[in-house]
């Protein structure tokens, strides 16, 4: 069994962020010669996520006002006593969740006609990190 593991950084200029990575993605899938297998891709961080969806512009600011909507940026979360001020991005990275698993066919990424990956940042500003993890044949 093959396998490569590989780690993107991230640095976001603002707090929310979403920022496509189908094609570092991908860029490791080639550079592991797997020709059958998974690529695991996952944040390493409790405020951000990865997930699958379109890259289209109105739906990224969809996505940005669902979250909020769901958990909005406020002052009260119990969270902030022990002195942070993030209690919603840890909201919404549970609603997006923090890692995929994607196949790979062929030697390739096997994701559909608009699928694309994004690593969503939710309390930026900072350094931060994601893995991708590849194993298979």
């Amino acid at each position: 069994m093959k396998s490569l593991t590989k780690y993107l950084v991230f640095n976001t200029k603002n707090r929310r962020e979403y920022i496509n990575i189908t094609d570092e993605i991908a860029q490791a899938v080639a550079d592991s010669n797997v020709k059958e297998g998974m690529v695991l891709v996952s944040a390493m961080h409790i405020t951000a996520a990865v997930y699958v969806n379109d890259a289209e512009d109105g739906l990224i600011a969809d996505i940005d006002e669902w979250l909020e909507h769901l958990a909005p940026t406020r002052a009260d979360y119990r969270h902030h006593q022990t002195g942070e001020d993030n209690g919603d991005a840890h909201l919404k990275n549970l609603l997006m969740h923090h890692q995929i698993i994607l196949p790979i066919t062929n030697g390739r990424l096997d994701l559909g006609t608009w699928q694309q990956v994004y690593y969503a940042e939710f309390d930026g500003q900072r350094r931060k990190r994601a893995i991708i993890k590849i194993i298979g044949e």
